[in-house]
Protein backbone atom coordinates (compact mmCIF):
# COMPACT_ATOMS: atom_id res chain seq x y z
CA UNK A 1 0.00 0.00 0.00
CA UNK A 2 1.46 3.65 -0.99
CA UNK A 3 1.32 6.21 1.14
CA UNK A 4 -1.05 7.92 -1.40
CA UNK A 5 -3.58 5.04 -0.35
CA UNK A 6 -2.87 5.35 3.48
CA UNK A 7 -3.54 9.39 3.70
CA UNK A 8 -7.08 8.64 1.51
CA UNK A 9 -7.57 5.86 4.01
CA UNK A 10 -7.21 7.90 6.71
CA UNK A 11 -9.46 10.62 5.08
CA UNK A 12 -12.35 9.35 3.81
CA UNK A 13 -12.60 7.09 7.32
CA UNK A 14 -13.24 10.72 9.28
CA UNK A 15 -15.81 11.98 6.69
CA UNK A 16 -17.45 14.62 8.03
CA UNK A 17 -20.95 16.57 6.32
CA UNK A 18 -20.16 18.79 3.79
CA UNK A 19 -20.43 22.29 4.51
CA UNK A 20 -23.30 23.02 2.18
CA UNK A 21 -25.09 20.15 3.36
CA UNK A 22 -24.69 21.46 6.89
CA UNK A 23 -26.08 24.74 5.00
CA UNK A 24 -29.03 23.59 3.97
CA UNK A 25 -30.12 21.73 7.89
CA UNK A 26 -29.42 25.46 8.94
CA UNK A 27 -32.17 26.30 6.45
CA UNK A 28 -34.35 23.64 6.39
CA UNK A 29 -34.82 21.63 8.99
CA UNK A 30 -36.94 19.44 6.74
CA UNK A 31 -33.52 18.67 5.62
CA UNK A 32 -31.86 18.04 9.36
CA UNK A 33 -34.65 15.60 10.40
CA UNK A 34 -34.38 13.61 7.31
CA UNK A 35 -30.40 13.48 8.27
CA UNK A 36 -31.32 12.11 11.74
CA UNK A 37 -33.87 9.65 10.87
CA UNK A 38 -31.12 7.85 8.83
CA UNK A 39 -29.73 6.98 12.61
CA UNK A 40 -31.07 4.72 14.44
CA UNK A 41 -30.91 6.10 17.90
CA UNK A 42 -29.15 2.94 20.05
CA UNK A 43 -26.09 3.69 17.56
CA UNK A 44 -25.21 6.83 18.54
CA UNK A 45 -23.44 8.54 21.57
CA UNK A 46 -25.48 9.73 24.52
CA UNK A 47 -28.35 8.32 22.61
CA UNK A 48 -28.50 11.08 19.95
CA UNK A 49 -29.47 13.85 22.44
CA UNK A 50 -26.57 16.11 22.22
CA UNK A 51 -26.14 17.08 18.63
CA UNK A 52 -23.68 19.70 17.07
CA UNK A 53 -25.36 20.97 13.74
CA UNK A 54 -22.79 23.07 12.62
CA UNK A 55 -19.99 19.78 12.73
CA UNK A 56 -22.50 17.20 12.05
CA UNK A 57 -21.14 15.49 15.35
CA UNK A 58 -22.89 13.95 17.84
CA UNK A 59 -21.45 13.80 21.97
CA UNK A 60 -22.07 11.67 24.70
CA UNK A 61 -22.47 14.41 27.28
CA UNK A 62 -24.21 17.68 27.14
CA UNK A 63 -20.96 18.92 29.28
CA UNK A 64 -18.54 17.50 26.12
CA UNK A 65 -20.93 19.18 23.92
CA UNK A 66 -20.40 22.78 25.54
CA UNK A 67 -17.07 22.13 25.49
CA UNK A 68 -17.03 21.55 21.95
CA UNK A 69 -18.11 24.74 21.13
CA UNK A 70 -15.90 26.40 22.82
CA UNK A 71 -13.15 24.84 20.78
CA UNK A 72 -11.17 26.07 17.73
CA UNK A 73 -12.18 23.24 15.21
CA UNK A 74 -16.02 24.70 16.33
CA UNK A 75 -15.53 28.10 15.41
CA UNK A 76 -14.16 27.30 12.49
CA UNK A 77 -16.55 25.28 11.09
CA UNK A 78 -18.91 28.12 11.73
CA UNK A 79 -17.46 30.35 9.64
CA UNK A 80 -17.14 27.58 6.80
CA UNK A 81 -20.58 27.12 7.32
CA UNK A 82 -21.96 30.64 7.72
CA UNK A 83 -21.29 31.91 4.19
CA UNK A 84 -24.03 30.92 1.03
CA UNK A 85 -22.19 27.69 -0.57
CA UNK A 86 -21.48 28.38 -4.58
CA UNK A 87 -24.58 27.43 -6.59
CA UNK A 88 -24.27 25.37 -10.32
CA UNK A 89 -25.41 28.99 -11.72
CA UNK A 90 -22.33 30.44 -10.14
CA UNK A 91 -19.54 27.83 -10.88
CA UNK A 92 -21.08 28.26 -14.87
CA UNK A 93 -20.90 31.99 -15.04
CA UNK A 94 -17.06 31.16 -13.39
CA UNK A 95 -16.00 28.93 -16.44
CA UNK A 96 -17.76 31.26 -18.83
CA UNK A 97 -20.51 29.49 -19.65
CA UNK A 98 -23.36 32.34 -19.29
CA UNK A 99 -22.78 35.86 -18.40
CA UNK A 100 -24.95 38.12 -16.82
CA UNK A 101 -25.21 41.80 -16.91
CA UNK A 102 -28.03 42.38 -14.96
CA UNK A 103 -30.48 42.79 -17.18
CA UNK A 104 -32.72 40.46 -16.16
CA UNK A 105 -31.81 38.36 -19.15
CA UNK A 106 -29.46 35.50 -19.11
CA UNK A 107 -27.25 35.14 -22.39
CA UNK A 108 -25.82 31.93 -23.49
CA UNK A 109 -21.88 32.19 -24.43
CA UNK A 110 -21.45 30.81 -27.47
CA UNK A 111 -18.53 28.58 -28.61
CA UNK A 112 -16.51 30.43 -31.50
CA UNK A 113 -13.36 28.57 -33.43
CA UNK A 114 -10.39 29.86 -32.66
CA UNK A 115 -8.07 29.88 -35.64
CA UNK A 116 -4.47 29.38 -35.00
CA UNK A 117 -1.80 30.94 -37.25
Amino acid sequence: MGIDNKKTLTKTRRYQRDPDQIYADLNQPKHLEQYKETKAVEDLPGLGRHYCVECAKWFDTEYNLIDHRKGKPHKRRVKAVAEEPYSQREAEAAVGLFTDNGRGNVQTATSTDVEMS
